[in-house]
């Protein structure tokens, strides 16, 4: 069956999708809303609510939004056209709150060649980013593999690349200047306009180049960019017996590389990925297979084998379809092309614009939904959990060296990670941002099942990725992305930036009466509360570290144990009923 289906989707991989759905609903004109994400939950599948929305369509209407909203004390929060983010970054708290939608600020302020800066709105997305600066023959040097973001969200959550070159692979590294739309005084007219920048109020600009939306509105960002260049691709497959070793040194060694890991199969995919001249033959293209348009039906049929699977305990099965799929996509060498048609052979060789990112599944053709993102909510598609965590390099070799214990012990435990396309593992360095990385490190994305139906219901293996989870943020010190990750995640994280005091004053400074912030935000800024909720079952949607039986699911016969390689972990565990 999973051949079949990836040759429906090999098919189907130059169709134009539906796009995506709009993330804010009104009952009546632009008022009485819900919002969510484009995964269509939030961690705690709660629902988040305001009194309206709002699209301001240049900075003056913008203005205008954030001084009648503070004249009147009402809380507000931005929403991206997308809101790719997966906590509850967009919410308001309560009924009565704005949001204001970037969607319709996707403009370009200004252009300076010689000087090599590009000044765009936040509602610009990656993808417009990239083309604007590719008609100036520039490039912005690192971003993420994903265009749909925008660059207000990447700011908020300080979205990367994968680099441990010059500055750096996170995007706000790569800014010069930021306009922000914050709160004012009664003699300021209820709200005020800064530029920020490194030269003139370093405080505010370290703390806004990650944000979490917490200090008003990004308006407009200025892009230092770089003389366009290529990149040179090859993907290898090797056996992960010294990869502890390797991804310690191997960022160090290629600009662009990162690792695609199959720890069930025992398999890594090393990206070796290096700038290459910009007068060196090549016109090749990155359009990452799994970002393409899906054929709605193939991607339920092969959500509904998997929820299949997960009730039936069918492990091996699952484990088959990985190895198949992980065999599919290297062959097809993940979707890149020699020459935006086909593949050739290595090294794939392109342009930077057309090297970076991808996204082709958000091209806007409506077709009633008969291809569309294959996690689209519309369609019974893909529902999963994203555990994004930065181990730094130190710890490294240790980390993976647990992960590889686990596997050991259950080699069929990490299946589930190798149905979204591996563990994809990416390098990141400090950064000067209040809330950026704060060391040399390697982010490790896990994506993983997630019942759509029932919250109650646990996964097979639960209790191994909920050990790696804990393991990362707890005896690795990881940092949490801001735009990823459960509940647990964030717990605490905040005493991990040694520059968290310094982003509050700045906080309290912009918006003195907190007008864009929330509970949740002030749970994560630990604050005020906890992130955590404890009740029934909260340690399966990651809403908490169980302490107890209850927090599992005991009648289906998962309980509360201690890990099995890091044994201050506290994980729910299938026990037999011997």
């Amino acid at each position: 069956m999973a051949f079949w289906l990836s040759l429906i989707f090999c098919f189907f991989t130059f169709a134009s999708s539906t796009p995506p759905h709009d993330p804010v609903k009104c009952e009546s004109g632009n008022t009485v809303c819900t919002v969510t994400n484009s995964y269509g939950a939030f961690p705690d599948r709660s629902l988040c609510e305001a009194a309206k929305v709002e699209y301001p369509k240049t900075e003056a209407e913008l203005v205008s939004v954030v001084a009648a909203a503070t004249k009147a004390g009402q809380k507000m929060r931005v929403v991206t056209q997308n809101s790719h983010s997966i906590p509850k970054l967009v919410c308001t708290d309560g009924k009565d709150g704005i949001l204001i939608s970037t969607k319709f600020l996707d403009h370009v302020v200004r252009t300076n060649p010689d000087a090599k800066t590009l000044t765009v709105e936040s509602g610009v997305t990656l993808r417009q980013l990239i083309e604007e600066a590719a008609k100036l023959e520039l490039a912005l040097p690192y971003a993420p593999y994903w265009w749909g973001l925008t660059v207000g969200g990447m700011m908020g959550t300080g979205a990367h690349g994968s680099s441990l070159w010059g500055k750096g692979s996170a995007v706000h590294d790569h800014v010069t200047e930021i306009r922000m739309v914050s709160p004012g005084s009664v003699s300021e007219g209820y709200v005020k306009v800064r530029v920020l920048s490194e030269a003139m109020n370093p405080e505010e600009f370290n703390a806004a180049k990650v944000s979490l939306g917490l200090l008003g509105v990004i308006a407009q960002v200025t892009f230092k960019l770089q003389p366009m260049f290529k990149r040179s691709l090859t993907y290898e497959m090797k056996n992960d017996t010294d990869f502890g070793d390797q991804a310690v040194t191997f960022g160090e060694k290629h600009e662009f590389a990162d690792f695609l890991w199959l720890p069930s199969q025992g398999k890594v995919v090393y990206r070796i990925d290096d700038r290459v001249p910009a007068n060196v033959s090549g016109n090749g293209l990155f359009n990452f297979f799994p970002f393409r348009s899906q054929l709605s039906v193939a991607v339920a049929i092969s959500r509904s084998i998997e929820e299949d699977e997960e009730s039936s305990g069918e492990a091996n099965k699952k484990c088959e379809r990985a190895k198949r799929l992980a065999s599919f996509l290297f062959d097809i060498s993940y979707g890149v092309t020699n020459n935006g048609v086909i593949f050739t052979g290595y090294p794939v060789i392109g342009s930077q614009d057309r090297m970076m990112s991808s996204g082709a599944c958000l091209d806007s053709h409506r077709n009633g939904l008969i291809t569309s993102c294959p996690w689209d909510p519309r369609i019974r598609g893909e529902f999963f959990y994203q555990t994004a965590l930065s181990v730094p390099l130190t710890h490294v070799k240790d980390f993976i060296n647990d992960i590889k214990a686990l596997v050991k012990i259950e080699p069929k435990s990490l299946c589930g990670l190798e149905l979204n396309y591996g563990v994809l593992i990416r390098y990141v360095t400090s950064s000067p941002a209040y809330l950026g990385k704060e060391e040399k490190s390697l982010d490790f994305d896990l994506t993983y099942y997630r019942s759509k139906d029932d919250p109650l219901t646990p996964r097979l293996y639960e209790d191994y990725m909920e050990e790696i989870e804990q393991m990362a943020i707890l005896k690795y010190n990881a940092l949490p992305h801001w735009g990823k990750n459960r509940n647990l995640a964030f717990d605490g994280t905040i005493g991990k930036y040694k520059n968290a005091n310094a982003f509050l004053k700045v906080k309290d400074r912009l918006d003195p009466s907190g007008l864009f912030s929330t509970e949740w935000t002030d749970q994560i800024l630990g604050l005020k509360g906890n992130v955590t909720i404890v009740k029934q079952g909260c340690a399966l949607e990651g809403l908490c570290i169980c302490s107890e039986d209850s927090h599992c699911a005991p009648n289906k016969g998962y309980m509360c144990r201690p890990g099995k390689v890091y044994r201050e972990a506290r994980v729910c565990t299938l026990v037999s009923a011997n």
